[in-house]
């Protein structure tokens, strides 16, 4: 049979485009760690590398990097991600353009001035 399953993915599409990131109703709820060791939950960072020591500017953007983009209900995003951490940290993360794009249209904060002017 040719062309759509029922409920897949069309033909030839990337995994990428149809990945489901979340993106909170608002950043005000966002009020995790911002210092100290963590380790995060298994189903979020399943490496072996859990732990995270948040005073260390590249493991904590890697900690953001990973729940940004693994987190699997809005709970996670909540208890990992702080608010004005995030958006400090937002220009210089490394993450999926679709998951980029999904919270920069929700959150207009997060484009950078260089994208608006464009």
């Amino acid at each position: 049979m040719a062309g759509t399953s029922p409920g897949g993915a069309p033909p030839g599409s990337r995994y990428a485009d149809q990945r489901p990131y979340l993106v909170p109703e608002r950043l005000d709820d966002l009020h995790g760690p911002t210092g100290g060791v963590v380790e995060l939950d298994p189903h979020l960072d399943w490496s072996g590398r859990t732990r995270f020591d948040l005073d260390n500017p590249r493991r904590l953007a890697s900690l953001y990097e990973t729940v940004l983009r693994e987190a699997t209900s809005p709970a996670d995003l909540h208890r990992w991600l702080d608010q004005d951490t995030l958006i400090r940290l937002w220009p210089t993360l490394v993450l999926p353009v679709q998951l980029r794009r999904r919270w920069q249209e929700r959150f207009p904060q997060l484009t950078p001035a260089c994208d608006i002017a464009a």
